[in-house]
């Protein structure tokens, strides 16, 4: 089983380039990426995506780039429309303030996008160096997924125990309920009819209510659907949306043998099985 929350983090240095790669991932329905690379690498964005949808399923990553050159491979150029607005801005700013301090090379040298570098480097090549890093600070989220998966699978199979153990109990009450509903009919004859009861009628009676408190056909779908649980549980793969229906289904069932529970030993044993698959499915959550 595997998580959804990680982080990776790893670097490449040569005399050339430094890249530093970053990838955080979280909770989410579907897959979803976010990427945030330098520009001279923005073409290579397509093969980010594919490479991490072929080894993500769900969840939302997030994935940051940054790179270094430490051998001049980069032209740098001056944003002539970026350095004019600051201009402007500046001189509105000191005619607001009454300054009379002259603007100069060092108040617009540290603003943002006044000089922009872009590298001269065939992204083809880019990508050889990058894509080594990327295995690698992938295989580390992925560690750190399964370690959330292992924990979270464990405390999975601890409620679907609870589970079983809950509906094991409900099938060895299950007679009394019959018993019950025959005694009650026949206590309901007798106060209406006296001691001159018509036992064919009872009987009759009995065995239409009994057709209607019958629970044997939901718990046979509850253990089969049980054993659908703990063979997802040790499965290998994504599991989490087909354990997710499968919660649903059993939680169909115990519904429908609570509407018809007149026991409270019974009833006790559903609102311990809706607690347990409820915390079943906030963990599913977390699961990819």
């Amino acid at each position: 089983m595997t998580g959804m929350t990680g982080f990776g983090h790893g670097e490449h240095r040569d005399d050339k380039v430094h890249l530093v790669l970053e990838m955080r991932s979280y909770n989410n329905r579907f897959l979803e990426l976010y990427l945030n690379l330098p520009y001279s690498l923005r073409p290579l964005e397509p093969r980010f995506r594919e490479l991490l949808s072929s080894r993500i399923q769900r969840g939302k990553v997030e994935l940051y780039l940054s790179m270094t050159e430490l051998e001049s491979e980069a032209e740098v150029h001056v944003d002539h429309a970026q350095v004019r607005a600051y201009l402007d801005a500046l001189e509105e700013l000191k005619r607001l303030s009454g300054s009379r301090e002259r603007v100069s090379l060092s108040h617009l040298i540290g603003l943002e996008g006044v000089l922009k570098s872009e590298s001269r480097r065939d992204p083809e090549d880019l990508w050889q160096l990058v894509l080594p890093l990327l295995e690698r600070v992938l295989a580390e989220l992925q560690r750190s997924r399964d370690v959330e998966g292992a924990k979270t699978g464990a405390d999975i199979h601890r409620q679907a125990g609870v589970v079983r153990e809950r509906v094991a109990d409900i099938e060895a009450a299950a007679p009394r309920l019959e018993e019950r509903v025959r005694e009650g009919l026949r206590q309901r004859f007798r106060e209406l009819m006296g001691e001159g009861v018509d036992e064919a009628r009872i009987m009759a009676e009995t065995a239409v209510q009994l057709v209607r408190c019958d629970v044997n056909e939901e718990l046979q779908r509850l253990k089969a659907h049980l054993d659908t649980l703990f063979d997802a549980l040790d499965a290998s793969g994504v599991q989490g949306k087909r354990l997710d229906f499968v919660c649903q289904e059993l939680g169909r069932e115990i519904n429908t043998i609570g509407s018809k529970s007149t026991i409270l030993e019974v009833d006790a044993a559903v609102i311990a099985v809706k607690d347990a698959l409820e915390k079943i499915r906030e963990q599913l959550r977390n699961v990819e």
